[in-house]
């Protein structure tokens, strides 16, 4: 642990979970930057996700999106939290920071609260020859003369952006409406697929968002042929709503979702052997949804 943070043990069934905070420095004053650094260990194999930070509408407001850096080892995941903050209010201010969550190797939950931390925002004290200080007169106000054809221009303007936006909304209904409009889903996600590798963006070390790509192409396929599974669900809402279709191998599909979500929120490190077996995972979940809904159509048929 580092040193100054204050340690406290979760001890949950089977498993064992250490937290420690700290805030530094702990009295500003109003409007100065300070931090909240939460770091959290957890049994080898685990994923550690923290929360984005406090309340926007609250007086201690977050700075900057929090940063977390991982330094899992043989022993155990482990995982810091920095959250630069500052307090818009005087006197002693409550920070309040959802707490982190825990997805042990047993693929079991465990929330992770985080205690009320508190900082102190001392006043600002004005300078001892502020009273002395006498202000400069005010400048005259001058009058802004508007030219005469400003309003032509605005007008003309306005009238271009009219021409332009129903230009564009007639060739958008065309396209949707015109032969060969309908598109497969499947086709669609192959054709994709085949792009992405072709990008070449693992070679380029760009391996986060090559499985980010790959993942969002799954979801596109999944939200065009199974009306179960629009693009509005997130990853545990689409997961549950696809657990009674058996056209879908949920476990794989699972696998790669989670993937893709540690590398976009927890900002994962993802080795080049690993993004291959995601994508080749994403391509097995296309292939085998699509024969199986094909298969039941087919049937119902």
């Amino acid at each position: 642990m580092v040193a100054g943070l204050a340690v406290l043990a979760l001890l949950v069934p089977g498993d064992s979970v250490m937290l420690g905070v700290r805030v530094a420095p702990d009295t500003v004053t109003v409007g100065a930057p300070f931090q909240v650094l939460i770091r959290i260990r957890a049994p080898r194999g685990s994923r550690i996700e923290f929360s984005l930070g406090p309340d926007s509408t609250g007086t201690v407001q977050a700075l900057d999106t929090r940063q977390v850096q991982d330094s899992p080892d043989t022993t155990g995941a482990e995982a810091m939290a920095t959250y630069r903050l500052a307090a818009w209010d005087v006197g002693p201010q409550q920070v309040l920071i959802p707490g982190a969550m825990v997805r042990l190797p047993s693929l079991a939950l465990r929330p992770v609260p985080i205690a009320p931390l508190t900082v102190f925002v001392r006043r600002l004290v004005p300078p001892k020859d502020s009273a002395r200080r006498v202000p400069k007169p005010a400048r005259a106000i001058l009058v802004a003369v508007e030219p005469w054809w400003w309003r032509w221009v605005v007008a003309v303007g306005a009238l271009l952006i009219l021409v332009l936006l129903l230009w564009w909304l007639v060739a958008r209904s065309k396209r949707r409406t015109g032969p060969g409009a309908k598109r497969d889903p499947y086709e669609d996600a192959v054709r994709e697929l085949d792009r992405i590798e072709r990008l070449g963006l693992i070679d380029a070390g760009e391996r986060g968002r090559y499985v980010a790509l790959v993942t969002q192409v799954v979801r596109d396929y999944l939200a065009g042929r199974i009306a179960t599974a629009p693009l509005s669900l997130t990853t545990m809402e689409l997961v549950e709503a696809l657990r009674a279709d058996a056209r879908v191998p949920l476990e794989r599909l699972q696998g790669v979702l989670e993937e893709s979500d540690q590398v976009k929120f927890a900002r994962a490190r993802v080795s080049a052997e690993r993004a291959v077996a995601v994508a080749s995972d994403a391509r097995q979940v296309v292939e085998e949804t699509d024969t199986a809904v094909k298969k039941s159509e087919e049937a119902a048929a």
